[in-house]
């Protein structure tokens, strides 16, 4: 079977990739099929969120009084991924407790600090990979028993100098991740002409009010929460200002902008372009909010010493400072505005991984125009 599919940007033909999550997944169900049938297998079909089937090498398989291992090479397609080729091991144990137990090995790196999607403590092995591979080994499980799939990566420590990890509070090696189990190749030009193009789409069928979100959380929080299906929403990156332009452009009426409170909080500070690389001024912005809602010094130094705004929301809720959500909501809504020179009317909603924080002034009505577009 062929796992690569192939997008055309900007002219290119381009191959997809598949994830550390799918690798994870195959390699922790190949493993967990020899461990149970005593035979060798040398390859695995896996089902990815995506919506299609990856059929993937199983390499270095070992059996030891331990139970069985093996590996998966990531391909990351043409995308410049710095995990691209490595190598993803799982090992099988048998364990007397019936079900499926995941934990991390080498080079799988350690949640530290919160404000993640997984629990401090925890290997950072995502929600999305975590679900593939028990969907996987179940497949391959016999009723009744239990099994320990421990996922590592030898070289993970090493590539994690090279990622964002690390400043995250994720110590000792990389994530495991993945939202759909595919890499999708994407040079800045191609994301661009890719939000154009689905923009210019929606205007020539007659939209003239557009959703806009960062990417695949806010379409799910809009599906999930605002029950807007997410075939609504035009995912825009980091790419605010470039999409407030072309939806300018295109002569758009009304957006409405929701996202994640560290995405949206930079364009309350002017920012339109909101790649952490490049801006990655989330806790400065939040903190002189917060500091102008009269917050002492003392909190202040604490939202400062937050490596993400999730690890923040707490000590502001804790402490009777929600009201700062809603005018950081206000403002963005101002500045998206202004961006524009006020040729679009824009309404925005602001969120956390757990709930929904604030909503600005315009952003029910268009919430409600967006319902019945």
């Amino acid at each position: 079977m062929e796992n690569s599919r192939y997008i055309f940007k900007n002219g290119k033909r381009l191959r997809t990739g598949f994830t550390t999550g799918s690798c994870a997944a195959a390699a922790a169900k190949g493993a967990a099929a020899m461990l149970f049938t005593g035979e060798k297998i040398t390859r695995v079909e896996i089902d990815i969120p995506k919506g299609w089937p990856l059929n993937l090498e199983l390499r270095n398989i070992t059996w030891s009084h331990e139970g069985v291992s093996c590996s998966v090479v990531k391909d990351a397609g043409d995308d410049p991924d710095v995990t691209d080729k490595i190598e993803v091991f799982a090992l099988a144990r048998k364990i007397p407790e019936k079900g499926i137990f995941i934990k991390g090995g080498e080079g799988v790196g350690k949640v530290t600090r919160p404000g993640l999607l997984v629990p401090v403590g925890m290997p950072a092995i995502n929600p999305v990979p975590r679900r593939m591979i028990l969907s996987e080994v179940g497949k391959v499980l016999p009723k009744g028993c239990g099994v320990e799939i421990e996922i590592s990566i030898p070289k993970g420590r090493e590539i994690a100098k090279k990622t964002f990890n690390p400043r995250l509070g994720i110590e000792g090696g990389i994530s495991v991740l993945g939202t759909t189990g595919i890499v999708e190749p994407m040079s800045e030009e191609a994301l661009k002409d890719t939000i154009a193009l689905e923009l210019s789409c929606r205007k020539a069928a007659g939209q003239d009010i557009v959703l806009l979100v960062p990417g695949s959380y806010g379409e799910r929080f809009c599906e999930d929460h605002l029950k807007i299906p997410r075939e609504k929403a035009v995912k825009i990156s980091n790419y605010l200002g470039f999409a407030l332009e072309k939806c300018t452009e295109l002569e758009f009426s009304k957006v409405l902008l929701a996202g994640h409170l560290a995405k949206l909080v930079k364009p309350a500070g002017g920012i339109f372009y909101t790649h952490s690389r490049v801006s990655d001024t989330r806790m400065e912005i939040l903190t002189a909010y917060l500091a102008l809602q009269g917050m002492s010094g003392e909190i202040l130094k604490l939202i400062m010493n937050c490596i993400t705004t999730e690890e923040a929301i707490p000590i502001i809720d804790q402490y009777g400072y929600e009201e700062v959500y809603q005018i950081i909501a206000e403002k963005c809504a101002q500045r998206c505005e202004g961006y524009v020179y006020g040729n679009l009317e824009i309404g925005v909603i602001l969120f956390s991984m757990k709930k929904l924080l604030a909503k600005s002034t315009k952003a029910d009505r268009i919430l409600e125009e967006i319902h019945h577009v």
